[in-house]
């Protein structure tokens, strides 16, 4: 596997100055942007990254999101939250110094994908949509809001492995090692064992907000780059209506779909790697 090179810039919230790590794959003048999920880090993308790297010839950038990884924490977690993570995106996008990217988004990171790709001038190319959409049932949001804050202790890496294949069934059919990598990325030693690598604090939003459907359907309808979706065939964030009418309105995205996988296929796959290879080749 192709290696990477850690790297930083300073993203600013309400109480002060942040750090927002990444990884950058490749020394290709093509830029790829690859945004991961609500709980999860940059590190989920090393084989797509290092994949894309090697095929296209590219610089393949994943960040983790602030709150995630090896970036900051917010010192206050009412600032987790959409405008912060776009803002911080924007920093990063300047710190590449490129004209256009192409932008890979799993859940969260497919929703600011979204969102980055519906501003005018917008400078992505290309966008692939890893198991998320316009709507979001709120059944699927529950689903989320009843872990994400919770900060469990495990006393070595088994444990975090187990945790891992439990919480994230429906990243579909990993290998064992690739399951035992996503343990050694997704956790930090701390307090004599292993904690995950994310700020509890993120879940803030879904305390102090009253859970409903997201409709941003309106949204979608502003973007005009071309559009992959994948999706899990047994998701319950992206349903299959949902993925049918986005291949019909706004960009009119393709669709892939992971037979095997729920929310949310975990690119890691020879097959999903071929699909979003694929289509970022063209155009």
């Amino acid at each position: 596997m192709s290696s990477f090179v850690e790297k930083s810039c300073q993203g600013l919230s309400a109480t002060g100055f942040h750090r927002i790590a990444y990884r950058e794959w490749g020394t290709g003048d093509r830029a790829i942007v690859c945004v991961h999920g609500l709980t999860r880090n940059g590190r989920d993308f090393d084989v797509l990254a290092a994949d894309l790297a090697e095929s296209l010839k590219a610089r393949v950038i994943c960040p983790d999101v602030v709150g995630r990884g090896r970036s900051g924490r917010l010192a206050n977690p009412d600032n987790y939250s959409y405008a912060q993570y776009l803002a911080d995106m924007a920093v990063l996008l300047a710190r590449l110094d490129v004209p256009q990217v192409d932008w890979v988004g799993t859940s969260m990171g497919g929703l600011i994908g979204m969102m980055v790709a519906a501003q005018p001038n917008s400078p992505i190319r290309r966008l692939v949509i890893n198991d998320v959409g316009p709507f979001i049932p709120k059944a699927a949001l529950e689903r989320i809001g009843d872990y994400v804050g919770l900060d469990p202790f495990f006393a070595d890496l088994d444990a975090v492995e187990a945790y891992l294949r439990r919480r994230y069934a429906g990243f579909g059919a990993l290998t064992d090692a690739q399951w035992r990598h996503m343990a050694e990325t997704s956790a930090d030693a701390r307090d004599g064992g292993y904690r995950l690598a994310f700020d509890p604090g993120i879940s803030r939003i879904f305390k102090t907000s009253a859970i409903d459907d997201l409709d941003m359907w309106p949204l979608w309808s502003l973007i005009r780059q071309a559009v992959l979706v994948v999706r899990g065939a047994q998701s319950d964030l992206l349903l299959a209506d949902t993925a049918d009418r986005m291949t019909k309105e706004g960009p009119r995205a393709s669709l892939y779909t992971v037979p095997d996988a729920g929310h949310a296929p975990a690119l890691m796959a020879a097959d999903q790697v071929a699909a979003v290879r694929d289509f970022l080749a063209h155009g």
